[in-house]
């Protein structure tokens, strides 16, 4: 079996034989949310070249961006020609969240690039909240955070106030001079969502450091996150768990501590924090899927 989990930052693959790993490799993110479709394939060709696909008899795949089953036929699709005596499964990438946390039902919460939750319950209803991408949403993830950070930079600008601590780490991280020209620099073809979703550190870095509102960003993401998570709960009649993953949920403790804090407030008190990557979580949804 090949496994996939493609992000909005990269797409990783794992190849099974006989229930063990024998490869894992990483290359570009394959989501054409993120990327334009020949910049997908050529990624996928890449990770391929690595795994070897020829002889695989199933591939899984979670992916941000699939909304539709449309959505999933296009990326099945590209990965076809790279294992063409395959049965190809593309679902939502949150739909890996939940079974690397081994969990069958719960609410899974994507914090990363971008963010979404997901879940199920013992009847088999599914309900999700957020995954609308950077344009309608995405609060919490790592592009939202870099955004206000940006917003809150020219603000200060217009206000005429000198740039502070935030401000001043922004820049540096950007290569840029002076707050005017995050303008520009936000809005430029060579940038985008990838590159302002790495921002994210300046801001959990400058929190921290005790910067107030870089602090607030963060406590912000947090609860919006949560909330997500606490409507997908109660339209499934569901009390947990809830899994927290991604690359800012998995690394980032100061979202973690707030996500907790904030579901405990809504009722809902069996939170995790994923301990291992989504990618395994192809394992097992293939596993009872088979």
């Amino acid at each position: 079996m090949i496994g996939l989990d493609i992000g909005g930052t990269k797409t990783r693959g794992i190849k099974v034989v006989d229930g063990e790993v024998v490869a894992d490799h990483e290359a570009g993110s394959a989501n054409v949310q993120n990327v334009t479709r020949e910049q997908a394939a050529a990624h996928l060709a890449d990770l391929f070249g690595q795994l070897g696909g020829e002889d695989a008899t199933r591939v899984f795949v979670g992916s941000g961006g699939i909304d539709t089953q449309a959505d999933a036929d296009a990326l099945a699709a590209l990965i076809r020609p790279h294992t063409p005596g395959a049965d190809i499964t593309v679902v939502h990438d949150s739909r890996l969240l939940l079974a690397a946390g081994h969990a069958q039902t719960g609410v899974a919460v994507i914090a990363g690039t971008g963010s979404a939750a997901w879940g199920t319950n013992d009847d088999g209803e599914e309900a999700r909240a957020g995954g609308w991408g950077y344009l309608l949403g995405d609060e919490g993830s790592g592009y939202w955070l870099a955004r206000e950070a940006v917003r809150y930079s020219l603000h200060r600008m217009n206000l005429g106030l000198e740039p502070d601590s935030l401000t001043e780490a922004l820049l540096e991280s950007t290569g840029l001079a002076a707050p005017n020209e995050l303008i520009a620099h936000f809005h430029a073809a060579s940038t985008g969502r990838r590159y302002w979703a790495q921002q994210a550190g300046v801001v959990v870095e400058a929190a921290d450091a005790g910067h107030a509102g870089a602090a607030f960003m963060v406590e912000s993401a947090a609860n919006d996150l949560a909330r997500m998570a606490a409507q997908v709960a109660r339209q499934l009649g569901i009390d947990g768990p809830v899994i927290l993953g991604s690359g800012l949920g998995m690394n980032v403790r100061r979202l973690q501590d707030g996500f907790r804090a904030a579901l405990v407030e809504l009722g809902l008190e069996d939170v995790r924090v994923l301990d291992r990557d989504p990618v395994f979580g192809t394992i097992d949804l293939a596993a009872r899927d088979s």
